[in-house]
């Protein structure tokens, strides 16, 4: 049997739609990052970020496109059209590239309801649940070679959890392609935190029909 988890918007079904959808939810990663909201976080049991080490990479990325801002605006002065289509592009960047960061930032990995939520910027979103996991092991690695049924999701190049999968879940690519993978790697702040977590869910019986509360 092949699970296929949650994944980004399932109406943009166009290549157009997704990157449509996709640059969507980088923008409002930034408001959620002003206004110190995390994204899918109500009613979890637990919350991983993951962020923080891709954090000195971005502000420095940033940086260097505000001098490149700042140094076409001087360079283009004499041409007014070209000089206002620059600016857009280049403040656009500098906003794109902010919002990947505060992608990562305000949509955490999350763990609720015997499920794991993994996700990577704005384009990763998968409902794992935890009976379909094989193993977990904490495993720091800063090399990723693409190999057929291995999702590699690295924060500043690296990844510290391992996740070997009791059977192949579907986790798509950007523009929606069927991906079927047997190992997962991801990074946390935390590895520790979500390694432990992961380790007493899995262990932990799950709601039977008498212990659930009736109505």
């Amino acid at each position: 049997m092949t699970t296929t988890p949650s994944a980004a918007p399932k109406h943009a079904s166009s290549p157009a739609l997704r990157f449509l959808a996709h640059e969507g939810r980088i923008m409002e990663s930034l408001i959620r990052w002003i206004t110190r909201r995390p994204h899918g976080t109500d009613g979890a049991d637990a919350v991983f970020t993951h962020g923080r080490d891709q954090a000195a990479m971005m502000y420095g990325l940033t940086f260097a496109c505000v001098v490149e801002t700042v140094a076409l605006t001087y360079l283009l002065a004499s041409w007014p059209v070209i000089h206002t289509i620059m600016l857009v592009v280049d403040v656009y960047t500098v906003l794109f590239v902010l919002g990947l960061h505060a992608a990562s930032r305000t949509r955490p990995h999350t763990l609720a309801d015997r499920t794991l939520r993994i996700r990577q910027a704005a384009n990763v979103d998968i409902h794992l649940p935890l009976d379909q996991i094989a193993s977990i092991r904490r495993e720091t690695r800063f090399t990723h070679a693409k190999k057929d049924g291995e999702l590699n999701l690295p924060i500043g190049s690296q990844t510290s959890i391992t996740l070997e999968l009791a059977e192949p879940v579907d986790a798509p690519t950007f523009l929606g392609a069927v991906r079927l993978v047997t190992l997962i790697r991801l990074h946390a702040d935390d590895p520790k935190a979500l390694y432990d977590a992961l380790a007493r869910a899995r262990t932990t019986p799950g709601p039977t029909p008498e212990t659930v509360p009736q109505p």
